[in-house]
């Protein structure tokens, strides 16, 4: 556990980085946006095996016009074991590299980008929390935004294996539709089709999230989650976020 904590502190440090910098125009519900961020985030997630719910920071700091370093700090509650438990479930840190932009014609762009998730369990699986493995994964992104529409489309692919712990091997491909609707609002769907190696099945689900932005640094937005199929690790799920943008 003192692995977490020293690395959660880190996370912590992430959320309360100097707030002086100029609001950003993207919008940080594009995983590849070239902003900073820190979101508070609750999801509610039930399934036939238990419910669940997640607390979490979910933030993002621009280290240089090219770098991004993206983290993530989760408390979990749950009572999948029978009996209701609670306690950290894992921290992730993503640094993402945004290789090269260009334009597309007069109306599209395109933005690349190459990263890693590395995820540090925080070893509650006997609570029936996380997996027990330390994790990274790979991944490459490309964002294609259209100018006078605003619509951004995000296809991304990515492949988690161990590090320690039991073994993983799961290929996700992932679809991002991300739209404002007018001056304050947006909608994002987000779809993820990862594909389980180990266990040979697909556990596909999907997200529906509309924001609501106060002014240029404050922002709200509830999710809907849905699984798909009968291997999703979850049924529905709901969602609320805070986001401060700096």
């Amino acid at each position: 556990m003192a692995r977490i904590f020293f690395i959660s502190a880190f996370v912590l440090l992430m959320a309360s980085a100097s707030l002086a910098q100029e609001a950003p125009q993207e919008n940080a519900s594009n995983p590849l946006a070239s902003v900073s961020n820190v979101d508070f985030r609750w999801n509610f997630f039930s399934a036939d095996a238990g419910d669940s719910h997640d607390v979490w920071i979910d933030g993002a700091q621009m280290l240089g016009k090219k770098l991004k370093l993206k983290y993530e700090l989760h408390y979990r509650v749950t009572d999948i074991t029978g009996v209701k438990e609670h306690d950290f479930e894992k921290v992730v840190i993503k640094p993402i590299y945004f290789p090269f932009q260009k334009k597309l014609g007069d109306k599209w762009g395109l933005k690349t980008a190459v990263g890693f998730d590395l995820v540090i369990d925080a070893s509650n699986e006997d609570k029936g929390i996380g997996t027990g493995s330390d994790q990274i994964a790979p991944f490459f992104g490309v964002a294609f935004a259209h100018g006078p529409s605003g619509l951004v489309l995000i296809p991304l692919v990515q492949h988690f294996m161990d590090i320690s712990g039991p073994d993983v091997s799961i290929t996700a491909a992932r679809i991002i539709a991300l739209k404002p609707l007018g001056q304050k609002y947006w909608a994002k769907l987000d779809i993820k089709l990862p594909y389980d190696w180990k266990r040979d099945v697909w556990f596909p689900t999907a997200e529906l999230q509309i924001g609501y932005n106060f002014n240029s640094s404050w922002a709200i937005y509830v999710d809907g989650f849905v699984g798909i199929g009968k291997d999703s690790p979850y049924d529905v799920g709901m969602g609320i976020g805070l986001r401060f943008k700096y």
